[in-house]
Formats: structure tokens, sequence, C-alpha cells
């Protein structure tokens, strides 16, 4: 018998995938027996530790029944005390009568459909306060719906020899100001309000050339790129494709900007603050939810280019002593809220409760 099966049915990599890998080998490290059930083909295979022991199924879509059918049978096989299910379609094919001694909770990272998709488990997981409260207006029982935030790994040092080489191989210059995205190329992640409130920012700050960064890839990365040459940004824009590891480009940034037109958390938050980076967020449900304007990031009044812009250049303006502050704030409230072993002791501890 393992202690849980984690199912996740998605195939790219992103913001959720990346988490279940941290979760799950966090578990494995407590000495839990966390089983990871993924979709076949899923790049989520690669990335987890050697040492997790994985299931593969083809999970093409929510009504995939022989896979239904098939997660019933490794269930029943293996009998976990808990399943736990991420996103919708990992969802939708696990069904469990709740008369069993087999718990399964519905994590949910955003504002997803409740009805047909997740009502039908026996507990649920959100990461924000927003979203347990939705869930609970969704109709879903208060007493059965847990807050549970996410984590992520504290970053080793980069050496700077390797920093500056990068820095070199993009061709950015020695002494630029480097403002660093991180996203998937799609309409709600807000990467071209983000090209429009950079090319209103002036060139040079302190006598500094400013450069973005911007790690991704996805549907609208050729529209972006157009943007880019209609915004006269060519030169001043540095895409660096999708990054599984994208440590290297937090620690070569001076300024992270989360530009979302929708963001139920943000991930990339606390990856940020985990680098000690200042952040500048448009004001999405994660977003405010996370940061303090002023104190550990700096928050749009509105979700806008001519607003964000506005904001970044204050903050370049207020100088690396301020940067520095802001970023350091950020880190403490990672530390007191989102550290590694708070989440997963909060999860242990559901667990425990849930099997009781």
């Amino acid at each position: 018998m393992v202690d849980s099966f984690h199912v996740i049915g998605s195939k790219r990599s992103g913001g959720a995938e990346r988490f279940f890998i941290r979760l799950v080998e966090a578990l494995k490290v407590t000495g839990h027996e966390a089983v990871a059930v993924i979709r076949r083909g899923s790049i989520i295979s690669q990335s987890l530790d050697n040492r997790i022991r994985q299931i593969h199924l083809r999970m093409y879509n929510n009504y995939d029944l022989f896979s239904a059918l098939k997660l019933r049978r490794r269930i029943k096989k293996d009998h976990p005390d808990i399943v736990q299910t991420y996103m919708g379609r990992a969802t939708h094919l696990t069904h469990l009568s709740p008369d069993k001694d087999v718990v399964h909770i519905a994590r949910l990272g955003g504002f997803y459909t409740i009805r047909g998709c997740y009502q039908h488990a026996h507990a649920w997981v959100g990461n924000t306060k927003a979203i347990c409260d939705y869930m609970v207006r969704e109709g879903l029982p208060a007493d059965r719906i847990f807050f549970i935030g996410n984590f992520v790994d504290m970053p080793e040092h980069t050496p700077n020899e390797q920093l500056t080489a990068l820095r070199r191989s993009l061709k950015i210059p020695a002494d630029a100001i480097i403002i660093f995205s991180l996203a998937r190329f799609i309409r709600k992640k807000g990467i071209d309000q983000l090209l429009m409130a950079f090319s209103r920012l002036p060139f040079e700050v302190d006598q500094r050339p400013l450069s973005l960064v911007i790690a991704g890839d996805g549907p609208d990365r050729e529209s972006l790129k157009r943007l880019e040459i209609t915004l006269g940004l060519r030169g001043r824009v540095f895409w660096v494709g999708w990054q599984n590891k994208p440590e290297i480009y937090f620690e070569l940034a001076d300024v992270f900007v989360c530009s979302s037109r929708h963001e139920p958390l943000g991930n990339v938050i606390l990856e940020a603050w985990a680098h000690k980076l200042p952040v500048v967020a448009t004001p999405t449900d994660g977003a405010k939810e996370l940061i303090m304007k002023g104190y550990n990031g700096i928050l749009s009044d509105e979700n806008s280019p001519k607003e964000l812009s506005n904001q970044l250049l204050e903050l370049l303006q207020s100088g690396q002593k301020q940067w520095n502050k802001i970023g350091m704030n950020g880190m403490q409230t990672l530390i007191n809220t989102h550290s590694k072993k708070n989440i997963v002791n909060k999860y242990l501890e559901l667990y425990d409760k849930l099997q009781k």
C-alpha cells in the first residue's frame, strides 16, 4: 500500500505542473510514499526525481473511459490512503465511492467550473483564500474545503561567471538594468501588456540601459514577436524560450514583472521572492492576496499597460537600495507563509485529518 496517488492530466509544463513536481518530491523526502500518475508523454515524466514511482495513463480528455477504468484498477491494487487530483482532467477521470477508505482530494489552483468536474471529490484544497471562498459560493461544503498555499524551492546561488557568460551570450549590455518575466504566451498572461508598458519606458534609467528578458512559449508567440517590431523594441527585448529551470534568469534579473490579466495565485511571484527580486504586478486576484503594496512588491492600481509602466518606472527610479529592500521583504514573506516545510506539513496534517 502507498500513502498517496497524485494525478495530473496535462502534457505541457506550467506553474501547476511545476508545483505538482515540487510537492510530490517534497512528500517523498518526508517518508510519505507519493506516486505520480501522469499523462503518457508528459514533460513531467522527464522532470521528476527518478526515485518517484510513476504510472502513465493516456488521459486524452475528460471523457477517456479507458484511462478512468485503468486508474480505478490501479487505486484498487495499490490502495493509497489519499488520491489527490490536479485540475479538471485528472479530477473528472477520478471517481471514488465516498464509503470507501480512499479519500479523493481535488486541488484547485484557479476559479474552475465546479459543477460536473469537481463536486464529486470528497474534499477540496484551494491555493488561495479567494479560491476557497469561491468554492463555498459554488455550493461545496465549507467544512471540507481547505486553504493551503504553494511553495517554491529555495535556489542555489549562481556563480557570477555564469551570469556574466549568459549576459554576453544574449548580447545584453554589461551595465543594463534587466527586467524579467516568465509566462505562457496566452492572452491572460498579459505579455502584450508588458511589451506595451516597456515601450513607454525611457531607454535608460540613471544612465543605465533597460533590457527586457522574457522566458516562455505558447500560441501567441508570433503575434508577440510582431508586436515587438511594431513597438520598435528590437534589440531591447530578449526572448529566451520556455525554461523548465528558469533559476539562472531570475538570478540575472534586477526586477521581475507579472503582467497577467488574470492570475489566481502567481507562482512566479513566489519564485521571484525566492531570488530576492522586487516584483511589479498587475492587480490580479493572486497578486492582491500576496503583495502588500510598497512592502514586498509594487501593485498596479489598474490592469493597463500605462499604469504598469508608471509603477515600473517609479520602482526603477527609486534605486538599488529600495529594490533590495522590497526584494528582501518578499523573501521574508515567502519564508513566513510559503516555505516548503510549512506547506508540506499542512498537506500531511490534512491527509491525517481526512483519514480519521
